[in-house]
C-alpha cells in the first residue's frame, strides 16, 4: 500500500497544476499578438532566474537582473523591426550574464552551462512565438499537444510498465518503455492531425522527431540538475518543480522545429 501512494502519491498536485497552466496556455495560445509574446517571455525569463539559482547555489540578486534581461530581450527580439537584430537581442543575455557572472567574491562555475543553456531558452522561447505569430492557432495547438502526449504517455507508460532505464547516469527515472509510449503517442496524434487537416505522412514523422527532441531537452535539464546536485530546478509549480522541469521538453521541441524549417516545407498548408 505504501508503495503504491508513493508511486502516484505526486498525482494530484500534477494534475491540478497541469490544468492551470494549460487554462493559461490556451488563452494566451488563443488570444495570440502581445498576450503569447508575453507569457513566453515571462516564462523565459523565469527559467533563467531558476537556472541562475541552480548554478550558484543560491538565489542573488543577479538571478533576478538576469531573468529580466533575458525576458526583455526575448520580447524585444519578438518585435524587432529587422531580422537582423533578432540574433544579437537572444544572444546578448549569455553574455551580459557571463560578465555578472564573473564578478563579485563568489566564483560562479557554471557561467559555460548558463550561456549555452540560456540562448537556447531564448531561441526556443522566439520560436515558439514565431510559430504562432507565423503559422496560427493551429500549428502551435500541435506542437503543445505533441509535447504533452509525449510526456503523459511516457509518464503513464514508465509508472505502469517500468523496465530498463533510458539513461540511469543522467535521468534515474526516465525508463525505455516511458521514452517508446511517447514516440507512440506522437506518431498517433500525428496521424489523427493529418485525418483533420492534411499535411500528409512528413506530419507523423516530425511529430515523432519532436516527442525524441522533447525527451532530449528534458535529458538534458536533467544533466545540469545531477551536475548541481538539485532535484528540482525551482518549486514554483506544484507537483512538477520549476518552469524548467515542466517546460525541458518544449525548449527541446522548439529547438528542434528551427532545423526542420531549414530543411523540409515545415509547417505545410493545412485546412482551417
Amino acid at each position: 500500500m505504501n508503495e503504491v501512494s508513493s508511486k502516484w502519491g505526486d498525482l494530484a498536485p500534477r494534475l491540478f497544476s497541469a490544468i492551470g497552466m494549460l487554462v493559461v496556455g490556451i488563452v494566451a495560445v488563443w488570444a495570440g499578438g502581445v498576450w503569447i509574446h508575453l507569457l513566453v517571455s515571462l516564462s523565459c525569463g523565469l527559467m533563467v532566474w531558476e537556472l541562475v539559482r541552480m548554478l550558484s547555489g543560491a538565489s542573488s540578486q543577479r538571478a533576478i537582473w538576469l531573468a529580466v534581461i533575458s525576458g526583455f530581450a526575448l520580447f524585444a527580439a519578438s518585435y524587432a523591426p529587422y531580422a537582423t537584430l533578432i540574433l544579437p537581442l537572444l544572444l546578448a543575455p549569455s553574455f551580459v550574464g557571463f560578465s555578472l557572472l564573473s564578478a563579485g567574491s563568489r566564483p560562479f562555475t557554471g557561467r559555460r552551462i548558463f550561456m549555452s543553456y540560456t540562448a537556447m531558452i531564448l531561441v526556443a522561447g522566439f520560436s515558439l512565438i514565431a510559430l504562432r505569430d507565423d503559422f496560427g492557432i493551429i500549428w502551435m495547438a500541435w506542437l503543445l499537444i505533441v509535447v504533452i502526449v509525449t510526456d503523459v504517455a511516457g509518464y503513464f507508460a514508465g509508472r505502469i510498465l517500468g523496465g530498463p532505464k533510458f539513461w540511469p547516469a543522467v535521468s534515474p527515472k526516465k525508463t525505455w518503455s516511458g521514452t517508446i509510449a511517447g514516440w507512440f503517442g506522437a506518431a498517433l496524434f500525428g496521424a489523427v492531425f493529418v485525418g483533420l487537416y492534411g499535411g500528409g505522412i512528413t506530419v507523423v514523422v516530425v511529430s515523432v522527431a519532436v516527442a525524441f527532441a522533447s525527451q532530449l531537452g528534458d535529458i538534458a535539464e536533467s544533466a545540469i540538475k545531477r551536475h548541481v546536485g538539485v532535484k528540482d530546478s525551482s518549486n514554483l509549480i506544484p507537483g512538477h518543480g520549476g518552469l524548467l522541469d515542466r517546460f525541458d521538453g518544449m525548449l527541446g521541441a522548439a529547438l528542434l522545429l528551427i532545423i526542420v524549417e531549414l530543411f523540409l516545407d515545415f509547417p505545410p498548408s493545412v485546412a482551417g
